[in-house]
């Protein structure tokens, strides 16, 4: 499934701006070639380049474009006719999404054993999950809008949060 707007080489084309691709290759030690075949979508932009990028524009669309291209998983940034991305409006939806997956966790049992779940059991459980990836969209938007607009760095927020993990003896 393709998902348009959130392809790689077109937000790193709307990142490279007016700077030519001569340019912006120079930056991240590939030619004008390559940029215009990660732009098109003839090839895909190498993990060592989107993480340079990620790094030098700190750009969240970018981000979560990466993550959905090259893994097909996670949130994306949310870009259709009906998405209104004024931090007031994320903010609102966000808090919708939320409760309704904590509702829909709340009220679903996860204490039988795997093959003891029966088909409607099932059905729920598929629902619970479906409500809690719609409340992580919404928090990689949420997340993503509000530190655009307050200029607060989205790699920062991420690497103070691995920091806490790492303290908090969650990862390695």
């Amino acid at each position: 499934m393709t998902v348009t707007g959130n392809l790689v080489g077109e937000v790193m084309k709307e990142i490279r701006g007016d700077e030519t691709q001569l340019r912006f290759g120079f930056d991240f030690g590939v030619g004008r070639e390559a940029i215009s075949k990660y732009e098109n979508g003839r090839s895909k932009v190498p993990a060592d380049i989107s993480k340079s990028i990620v790094e030098k524009f700190d750009d969240p669309k970018f981000a979560l474009a990466v993550q959905h291209q090259y893994t097909g998983t996670g949130p994306i940034w949310l870009n259709g006719p009906n998405v209104d991305l004024h931090r007031c409006s994320v903010r609102e939806k966000t808090i919708e999404e939320l409760q309704e997956a904590l509702d829909s966790i709340t009220s679903t049992s996860l204490a039988k054993p795997s093959d003891a779940i029966e088909h409607y059991e099932r059905k729920n459980i598929m629902e619970m999950i479906e409500e809690a990836v719609e409340a992580a969209t919404a928090l990689a938007n949420f997340i993503a809008v509000t530190t655009e607009h307050l200029g607060i760095s989205y790699t920062g927020v991420w690497m103070d949060h691995y920091k806490y993990l790492q303290k908090a003896g969650f990862i390695k």
